[in-house]
């Protein structure tokens, strides 16, 4: 039988996993769901290592790093995981011409520009709305504080403006799998000083269907990312501006897929997951 592991936290439950878990038994595939940090774990026992719940990665950066160049056939691929585990790779969808949210960066609060308007603030090495927080037009010694600490976390803080369209329309997120668009939703999750270890709690999910304009930022959006070969899935999470819509994240590592959402879902990632997990390693 075909065996596959699913890369989890240790302390946090997917939700989607029984589902996902039941949709390859169907294939005929076994899947174990694995801490990624498990010092027991033997990763080439598997025929592949699908990253599914790492929710917790973002306080282990490097090591989680160091985690995924050392797993055989793992999915999304290691060069994938490292270039999106730091959000400074929205500069390289920028130099690509892909429409993103305007980013600053800085090390200390003495360094960081703030644009006009409410701000955001997160360090370039989080999940969901871990270390982030929204500060209001004026507000800007706040904003710089929150800049250092960050900086005295020893990390970079990325800054935003804060689009106005997420308090009434929220963000639509975009799920690929295989190269193919297989779903959206409309969510809407506040940002707030409080920190998550799992995705940020939606406070209303809606299933959606993207229109062109959004299916053309995807599509490009995708064509930025540093991998040949169709990614397993992904997610590319957008948000509405008077220019269009624009990417706010790519999701390639641990994107929460929202399966229940949309009729055959966890059989389309199923089925995404065998056809790896049946390919020679490389």
């Amino acid at each position: 039988m075909t065996a596959v592991s699913l890369a989890t936290a240790a302390t946090l439950e997917d939700p989607d996993g029984p589902l996902l878990t039941a949709a390859l038994a169907d294939l005929g595939i076994e899947a174990t769901e694995v801490p990624w940090d498990d010092p027991t774990a033997e990763w080439a026992a598997f025929d592949a290592t699908i990253i599914r719940s790492t929710w917790d990665y973002p306080s282990a950066h490097e090591e989680f790093c160091a985690w995924a160049r050392s797993v055989p056939n793992l999915h999304n691929p290691a060069e994938v995981v490292v270039w999106n585990a730091d959000k400074r790779y929205l500069d390289d969808l920028v130099r690509l011409g892909v429409p993103v949210i305007p980013t600053t960066y800085a090390a200390s609060g003495v360094e960081a520009r703030l644009p006009p308007g409410d701000v955001v603030v997160k360090p370039v090495v989080a999940g969901g709305s871990r270390g982030a927080a929204r500060f209001a037009a004026g507000e800007d010694a706040a904003a710089r504080a929150h800049v250092d600490t960050i900086a005295a976390l020893g990390l970079v803080a990325m800054v935003q403006p804060h689009v106005a369209s997420v308090d009434d329309h929220g963000e639509v997120d975009v799920v690929v799998i295989d190269g193919e668009v297989s779903h959206a939703v409309r969510k809407r999750a506040p940002i707030g000083l409080a920190a998550t270890d799992g995705p940020s709690g939606p406070v209303g999910v809606d299933a959606v269907t993207p229109d062109a304009a959004e299916l053309a930022v995807v599509r490009a959006a995708l064509d930025a990312v540093p991998c040949a070969a169709p990614l397993c899935y992904a997610r590319v999470d957008l948000v509405a501006t008077a220019d269009g819509p624009v990417v706010i994240e790519l999701e390639l590592i641990e994107p929460f897929l929202f399966l229940t959402e949309a009729d055959g879902a966890a059989e389309r990632v199923a089925r995404a997951i065998a056809r790896r997990a049946t390919r020679s390693p490389g």
